[in-house]
């Protein structure tokens, strides 16, 4: 087995990945944490290679690692560890390297492949893209799969940034940019998908994971909802305000900020009308349920995202359609298989998307030694 790699270097989204730690998979792997155009053809494969058997072979080379955030496994030390690792397998397995070496076409030839490169011809029974999606181009990325699969005649779901923060129109978001920097947990909403994670406002929009994982279900012109105040559902936020108006003298901006950072809790009471120095106690009840409900439905449309180079995946793809649910081999194309991002199979924030890396590409090497 040969691969082939066009940069010199190789891992480059596993080395930032996790803020240089690597989030390389989550124990909660399940199919619902993956968005496609068929929700149901990542679920045999995800079956056969779990985050276990990962964490198995992250174990065997006794790489430390800790549990962050809800399922998400990190190593305790560097993300180079797990590069090294699946080099390490590599070797092992007696893989042969070309690199740097840039792929310039694929043929077929007879019931063989032509594979023309930079640095000469080649050819193989059977071939393995995987060459990622199109998000972050300075690391490399490329639409060189997405080409090969056009090529072949395969159909292509339609791809867009996903995990990427979201912008507003500058006028419209001009009362929010002075609050760069404020995070907050919120409970967002978008189409069928709903997180409660961190939001981060920067100057252009939003970002942070809650932001990140809603972009995926984002589609242009859509809004998106978020709750600002998720720890107060309901009429428990009415109350907690209606409270204060009997009980305290506090201000408006003093009363808000025991729920949000004290920036945000003055520009919202801005945002709305509601003098922030006036006492809770001066303020109709009407108002004060008014704020609460303003709080638990913030409606807003973006108008548009980072885009690629802020991307942490592609959503979109290589069509499933076109692939076997069992090996990713095309089903019209015997012996090319296309595994990874580069297949309309998109993970949450939090470690999915490696583990469908690793669980594709388990399924695609498996069924090639098995022939």
């Amino acid at each position: 087995m040969t691969v082939v790699e066009h940069s010199p270097q190789i891992g480059k989204k596993i080395l930032i990945s996790g803020g240089g730690r690597c989030n390389f998979t989550n124990l909660h792997t399940r199919p619902e944490n993956f968005l496609s155009a068929d929700p149901l053809f990542c679920r045999p494969l995800l079956a056969r290679y779990r985050p276990a058997d990962f964490v198995a072979t992250v174990k065997r080379y006794r790489i430390a690692f800790h549990e962050k955030h809800k399922g998400q496994l990190f190593c305790d030390g560097s993300s180079q560890q797990i590069i090294d690792m699946l080099r390490a397998e590599c070797d092992t397995g007696r893989v042969a390297w070309r690199m740097p070496c840039k792929v310039e076409r694929i043929s077929r030839k007879g019931t063989s492949f032509q594979v023309t490169t930079d640095t000469g011809e080649f050819e193989a029974k059977r071939v393995v893209i995987a060459t990622g999606g199109l998000s972050i181009p300075k690391l490399g990325a490329s639409d060189f799969g997405l080409r090969v699969a056009r090529e072949f005649g395969l159909a292509i779901v339609e791809p867009r940034p996903a995990l990427v923060p979201l912008t507003f129109d500058a006028q419209q978001w001009h009362p929010f940019a002075e609050l760069s920097g404020i995070s907050l947990e919120v409970r967002a909403r978008c189409g069928d998908g709903c997180f409660d994670e961190d939001l981060l406002f920067t100057h252009r929009g939003l970002s942070g994971p809650a932001i990140l994982q809603i972009s995926s279900h984002w589609t242009p012109g859509a809004p998106i909802s978020l709750d600002l105040a998720p720890s107060h559902p309901g009429e428990l936020l009415d109350a907690l305000l209606l409270d204060h108006k009997t009980r305290s003298r506090l201000q408006m901006d003093t009363v808000l900020a025991t729920l949000l950072p004290k920036r945000l809790a003055k520009g919202w009471l801005d945002l709305v009308g509601v003098p922030s120095d006036r006492r809770a106690a001066e303020v109709a009840d009407g108002v004060l349920r008014g704020l609460a409900a303003s709080l638990h439905a913030w409606s807003l449309v973006p108008d548009g995202s980072e885009g690629w180079r802020k991307a942490e995946v592609m959503r979109g793809g290589v069509s499933t359609q076109a692939l076997s649910q069992a090996t990713l081999e095309c089903k019209e194309v015997p012996g090319l298989y296309f595994i990874g991002e580069v297949v309309d199979v998109t993970g949450w924030l939090g470690g999915y998307n490696f583990q469908w890396a690793w669980a594709s590409g388990f399924a695609a090497g498996q069924a090639i030694a098995g022939a």
